[in-house]
């Protein structure tokens, strides 16, 4: 196998769970039961050792297209051969009962052979599961994951896989559906077409369903709409937990050591996930990440690191150290893999600001926040008054030691006037004489010391002179007009500096971490958004219409793009697609 580039996958998922297909039929990642769980198919880390599920004609291949269902997250990945066309559908059902990967293999036209060949590695592969042919499949067991495979065709079993040829003419197909569950399971007895068939139907119903609840009907529906599902495939549904992206270790450098794990709940993408959900109107993911986030804030906390932490599992809990998978040899050998992020015992004041901005607007536009979340927001808050002024790690998790950013000083800005705004329109207790001195000494610091008068620019941090991407946030968090001189400054030195054909850089300084990465996509949304509330639409128009032509074939985004335009960094990516939502959105709106 050769590694695929990252942009050619789709994603599948059920909210508990996701699995990447590439354009050649092959499942080469997915983390069985939850997304933080340890690998069964790595291929995408490691296409020798990593695990896979491949499916491919056994002839050779003309062409190759990958599409979705309309309006769902069935993907389907096509083969055009001289012999004839064949449809792979893959699609993960949500819902109660055992987790299941469905695979069902259509042809379309002529005769084909197909060839499938199934290698689960549990554990990042580090075991090989122990395969077992039973009636109707195989059974893969490992030390502490058994995958029940069942196939409407008969499968040639080896010691830690499955394989199987077989032949379809027009209108035949050939069904697998493979199954999480414990040692006692058997394979799954839904093989027969009509259940495949309501499995479909079922799955394609719950999309489609669930789509209906978007108040968008703007210009961008297709690419919105696609974001919106996208990230609610990231949705951890039984407890409410947004994680970062469904991947670990795919590279922000080809080559380069920046491969992160990204399958945890950062609170800072959660906030803006939470943002981007309740402008479409999908409130019950907003009441249902608050509710997770109401846990947190009963858990014990030093005073040093505050009542929330950067980031956490999607139970809640800490997020792991980093450990190096020395096994894996990473995305087209860029090492090292890392499981677990050193990043969660960061300082990043930001997140306080993102947190409560995002609770704001659920208290505004969803059900409302209740007592105790209001009482736990008061209790952050006062911590925050009297931690706001220290230097942090900041928003991009640089490893080169904390500093004063002023994105950091922006967002606890935003903390404080949300709370004011919360309370004053509810009536809700707080000490709002005290939150608005601390809220005015907050933005008398950051228009003295975070303005460089010599670069004609707010900066990254004080006391330098480092641009950064992360000030294009300032009018959108009401912290300025869009029309503020200094902040159009800035946009034209961001524009000078950071922008290259609309894609952006985060910034340009050392970060504590070796090699470069590419342009950051949320930073080129909020470029675009930037452009649209200082009133430059035509820019702002063409800007958006070429950051879609950065996407897959699908509408989909990883977090970076590389100089020749390739995805870079683990995918999909929140953080890109709900920018993409919040930019169409206000452009839309600001055309009429």
């Amino acid at each position: 196998m050769s590694y695929l580039p990252i942009a050619e996958h789709g994603l599948i998922g059920d909210l508990r769970s996701a699995a990447l297909v590439g354009t050649d039929g092959t499942v080469d990642w997915f983390c069985p039961g939850r997304f933080d769980a340890p690998s069964a198919f790595a291929a995408v880390l490691d296409t020798e050792g990593g695990g896979h599920w491949a499916m491919t004609p056994t002839c050779e291949v003309a062409s190759r297209s990958q599409f979705y269902y309309p309006d769902s997250a069935v993907l389907v990945t096509r083969f055009l051969t001289e012999h004839g066309i064949v449809e792979c559908q893959d699609f993960m059902p949500v819902g109660d009962g055992p987790q299941r990967l469905v695979r069902r293999v259509l042809n379309v036209r002529g005769e084909v052979g197909m060839r499938t060949e199934v290698v689960p590695r549990p554990g990042y592969a580090r075991e090989r599961a122990a395969a077992k042919a039973v009636p109707g499949g195989v059974l893969f067991t490992g030390e502490d994951l058994t995958l029940a495979l069942g196939s409407s065709v008969a499968l040639t079993t080896g010691d830690a896989d499955a394989s199987a040829e077989f032949r379809l003419d027009a209108g035949e197909s050939a069904l697998f559906v493979l199954a999480v569950g414990d040692p006692s399971d058997d394979v799954p007895d839904d093989l027969a077409p009509s259940d495949v068939d309501a499995l479909f139907d079922a799955t394609l119903r719950f999309w489609r369903d669930w789509l209906t609840s978007s108040t968008y009907t703007g210009r961008w529906r297709e690419m919105v709409h696609r974001s919106a599902i996208t990230l609610k495939l990231l949705t951890h549904e039984p407890t409410g937990a947004i994680v970062a992206a469904p991947t670990m270790g795919l590279p922000e450098e080809l080559g380069g050591e920046r491969n992160w794990d990204y399958r945890y709940v950062w609170l800072r993408d959660a906030a803006f996930s939470l943002y981007a959900l309740l402008r479409l109107g999908f409130t019950r993911e907003a009441g249902a990440f608050v509710g997770w986030l109401t846990d947190r804030f009963t858990e014990p906390r030093d005073d040093e690191s505050g009542p929330l932490r950067v980031m956490y599992t999607i139970d809640g809990d800490p997020s792991p150290a980093e450990v190096e998978l020395e096994h894996l040899s990473g995305y087209r050998g860029s090492a090292p893999v890392l499981v677990g992020n050193g990043a969660g015992d960061q300082l990043q004041l930001d997140v306080y600001g993102e947190i409560i901005d995002s609770v704001y607007l659920y208290d505004k536009y969803g059900a409302g926040i209740s007592h105790d979340d209001w009482r736990n927001l008061c209790g952050a808050i006062d911590w925050l008054r009297e931690h706001w002024d220290r230097p942090d790690e900041g928003i991009w998790e640089t490893r080169g030691g904390r500093g004063d950013h002023v994105y950091s000083r922006l967002m606890c800005w935003v903390a404080l006037e949300r709370m004011i705004r919360m309370a004053r329109r509810r009536g809700l207790p707080g000490d709002l004489a005290g939150w608005t001195t601390t809220r005015d000494e907050i933005y008398h610091q950051i228009m003295d010391r975070g303005w460089d008068a010599e670069r004609g620019a707010f900066v990254q941090r004080y006391d330098a002179d480092t641009l950064d991407a992360s000030v294009l946030l300032m009018p959108m968090v009401k912290f300025v007009a869009p029309t503020e001189p200094r902040f159009l400054s800035t946009l034209r030195a961001i524009e000078e500096e950071l922008v290259v054909d609309t894609l952006v850089f985060r910034y340009d300084a050392p970060d504590g971490i070796d090699g470069d990465e590419g342009t950051f996509s949320m930073c080129s949304f909020w470029y675009v958004e930037a452009l649209t509330r200082a009133g430059r639409l035509p820019e702002a128009r063409v800007a958006l219409e070429k950051m879609f032509t950065y996407a897959n074939h699908l509408g989909l985004y990883a977090e970076e793009i590389g100089l020749t335009g390739d995805q870079l960094g683990n995918f999909p990516q929140a953080f890109t697609h709900l920018s993409l939502i919040s930019a169409a959105i206000n452009l839309d709106r600001a055309l009429g």
